[in-house]
């Protein structure tokens, strides 16, 4: 091959996987600046950081069935679920103590911790004398294992769940002994 010409497709394989990367940022800023919602882009980033510290992926450890697959809060949607349930269903000063709580953990550096030190961050808000901590860690543990345990993936695969359980056989023949 010629050396020329395999220069030339090295320069515009490198030229293109950086305006890949590019125009990837620019998604990102624009997602961050355009974001219209209750909540801002980084407060849905904390809700969705918090639903999977509680329920990460590959929970539970045990799969009751071959075929079901390991799953968490994230990939079954409940950090949507939360952040349409907070911003629907609670009073102004229960979204106004999730917005605080949330802002207070993201200058606290919560995204940037491990798995571990989130857990731990969490479980010190439900061990704190601050009542307002305490209140934001049960809303959003009791909220995201509500919405994981309702979630169809969870009840059919994992609890056998049936959509319409006792089918409706017409003629069939009852034993004398049941009669």
């Amino acid at each position: 091959m010629d050396r020329r010409k395999s220069l030339k497709i090295l320069g515009a394989t490198g030229v293109g996987i950086a305006g890949l990367a590019l125009v990837d940022w620019k998604w990102q800023i624009a997602d961050r600046l355009t974001h219209e919602g209750f909540f801002s882009f980084d407060e849905e980033r904390m809700i969705t950081a918090v639903a999977d510290a509680f329920i990460p992926q590959g929970h539970p450890p045990i799969l009751p069935t071959p075929d079901a697959k390991p799953i968490g809060a994230i990939s079954t949607g409940t950090d949507q679920f939360l952040i349409k349930l907070f911003e629907k269903c609670y009073e102004k000063e229960d979204q106004d103590l999730i917005k605080t709580q949330l802002k207070s953990l993201l200058k606290s550096g919560f995204l940037d911790l491990s798995s571990a030190e989130k857990e731990a961050a969490l479980l010190a808000l439900n061990s704190s004398e601050n009542e307002d901590e305490k209140k934001f860690y049960n809303l959003m543990r009791s909220n995201t294992i509500m919405g994981f345990t309702t979630v169809k993936e969870v009840m059919v695969e994992y609890r056998g769940h049936q959509v319409a359980p006792g089918f409706y056989r017409g003629c069939v023949d009852v034993p004398a002994d049941k009669v």
